[in-house]
This record gives C-alpha cells, structure tokens and sequence, in this order.
C-alpha cells in the first residue's frame, strides 16, 4: 500500500500537487480500508484519508499508511489540510464524483485559494497502476474462484424439475457466504430455457424444465477482490441442435485461451473466439466482448472487445466468456478468469468444461 501511494504521488502530472479520490475501490486499493463514504487526499508527501464519526475508530485501526482524519464539517477539515500543504491544484477522481459533490468539492477548494481539476487523467492513472495485479491480488481472486466452483458444485446437487431460477440463485449466494466469501461479486444470474439467449437475464420465479438449458454467471468476493464464472447446464438432455451450439463457444474460448499471452492485443484475442463462432454459422449471434478485466471492480480495463488494441502484459487478470445467443430458443457462454503470462495463461477455474446434463 505504501509504495502504491508513493507511486500515485510520483505518477502525478507537473500541473498537479496532490489528488482526491472518493470512490470506495481506489480507496481500498491504496489504504486497504473500506468504507461507504470516504475521501483520500494524496499529496506528494502524505496522504490523508477523511472519514465520519461512523468509520471513524475502524479507519484509525486498519487504514495503512495514511493519516486518518475523523471530520466533523468536511470544508473545514479539508481547507485545513490545503493550508497546511499550500496545495494549489488538487486533481479530483473524475468518474467517481456525481456533479453534485464535483460542485461542492469545487466550492470548498476554492475558498481554500485553491482549484480543482476536472477530467478523466487521474482515473487514467490509477487504472494503469491497478491493470497489473501482485501476487496478492491473485490469490485472492482465486480464493473467491474456489468459493465459487464449490458452491456451484454443492448447489447443481439440489436442482431438479420445478426449482425456480430465484431458489437456484439464492441457494448459491447463501453457500458463497457460508463458505468465507464477503458476499456476491454481482447480482448472480441463474436462467433457464429461453432466458438463457439473453446475456444478463434477471432470475425470477421461472420453474426449470426438461430440456433446458441454464446459464450460470456467478462470482463471489474475497476481501474486495472479485471473481467471475459462467457455465452452461443442461437437465435431461440436450438436441443434436444444442449440443452443437455448446461445442461451438467451448472451442471458441479454447482458442482465446491460445490466443491470450503477453503481447497480445485484446481485440487479436477476441477475434480468435469471434471468428470461429462466425465461422460456424452464427454471426450476429455474439454481441458481447469476449472478456474484460477483474479485480477490485467486477469490470476493470482491459476490454477484451473487436475494437481495442490494447496489448496485454503479464500479471493481468481477465476473463474468456465467448457465447451464442439464439433470440427466443436458448444460449450458451462459458467463461473462465485467467491470469496473463509471458507464455500464455493460467486458468485460475477449475471445474470442467464439459457439458453437465442433470
């Protein structure tokens, strides 16, 4: 944590004295506290992190390298600090501040003699320094990987014809919690039957049948750091029809994964997976990206789409979930979260990928 708010400080631009981040991932990222409402003032020689009474006591216990500041009234406390440090051009955390608290940061700073800077280059430089996780960091989603795959495992043994999606979804949350996890890394999706062409379909009181398909796309978090799976199950039995959409996206990730290595473009890693769907007679069936990265954020950059060529470097971790989505019959994505290295990657899910028929 030290050294990521010392490389903040040095990464800041020459027109810039320090940097105010709100948003509750940033934070987390450079003090390893979390709270629902925060600031954290970094200047080139000391950060402050704000909070209320509420988190007040906590912060003081577990916020690392950082002076902990419980406020009051946050223009005072905040002008106090730009005094102190004869700030002058305070960048603010663009895509983390409603126009509301833009305007009153805005006015408070001001009558400090100060100004703030409004755009999008601090996010910039925080997504560059979060883009490459540590080791740590992927333990961690590993971690919340294995939750996963064994409340998965645990749960399928309870599905049978007549369970609702809803049931489905929150016996998996329940299990992700038992199991050590902070919580869902997102609304879980659990659909079945013609739901499942819908990408982010919405669980609800729709009854399993024989036949179906159902989509799972399911993540839990481990202290922050999120982890995403999706697999696609059958109950009964599938068609000729069926099986053949499933092994189409099945072998069109397994040729992401080939594709994905350091120094890989994310849109030469997409068009491995698009091209062969494409190829098989689904074009216009796949109109997602093909992945994008994880972390403390459920989506973090890279996208792993058609049109960015960002290049990818070791350390990064991004999902694979190519997919077919045929409108009012059925669809299929299997995805996995990978870890980029300089001779491929590293699959950190480990449950098959073969078609489960309950």
């Amino acid at each position: 944590m030290e050294s990521r708010l010392k490389m903040l400080a040095e990464l800041l631009p020459e027109y810039a004295d320090s940097a105010l981040i709100v948003s509750k991932e940033n934070r987390k990222y450079f003090t390893d506290f979390v709270s629902s409402l925060g600031y954290l003032l970094v200047t080139r020689k000391e950060a402050y992190l704000l909070v209320d009474f509420r988190y007040g006591e906590a912060a003081k216990k577990n916020a690392k390298y950082c002076t902990v500041i419980t406020y009051t009234n946050l223009g005072n406390t905040l002008r106090d600090i730009i005094y102190k440090n004869s700030l002058h051009d305070i960048m603010l955390e663009g895509s983390a501040f409603t126009l509301n608290q833009a305007a009153s940061i805005d006015e408070i700073v001001k009558s400090a003699c100060a100004s703030t800077i409004k755009s999008s280059e601090l996010d910039k430089i925080i997504s560059r320094m979060r883009i490459v996780k540590t080791a740590e960091e992927v333990d961690k989603i590993r971690h919340a990987q294995l939750i996963t795959e064994e409340a998965f495992n645990e749960t399928i043994k309870t599905i049978k014809e007549g369970v609702t999606e809803r049931d489905i979804a929150l016996e998996l949350e329940y299990r992700m919690r038992k199991m050590g996890a902070d919580g869902v890394a997102f609304d879980l999706i659990v659909i079945a039957g013609k739901k499942t062409s819908m990408p982010h379909g919405v669980p609800d009181n729709n009854e399993i049948q024989a036949g179906d398909f159902i989509t799972f796309d399911i993540g839990a978090t481990v202290d922050g750091y999120h982890s995403d799976m999706t697999r696609t199950i059958a109950i009964g039995g599938v068609d000729e029809y069926q099986m053949r959409v499933y092994n189409t996206v099945l072998q069109a990730q397994l040729n992401a994964f080939d594709a994905v290595k350091d120094g890989a473009t994310c849109n030469f890693v997409d068009n491995a997976a698009r091209s062969y769907i494409y190829q098989a007679g689904f074009e216009g069936c796949f109109g997602h990206s093909t992945g994008h990265g994880v972390g403390l954020e459920i989506h973090e950059a890279p996208s792993v789409a058609p049109k960015n060529n960002f290049v990818l470097h070791s350390g990064m971790v991004i999902t694979i979930e190519p997919g077919i989505y045929i409108p009012d019959k059925f669809g299929v994505r299997i995805e996995d979260t990978v870890v980029v290295t300089n001779e491929g990657c590293i699959n950190l899910a480990q449950l098959p990928k073969e078609l489960i028929v309950l």
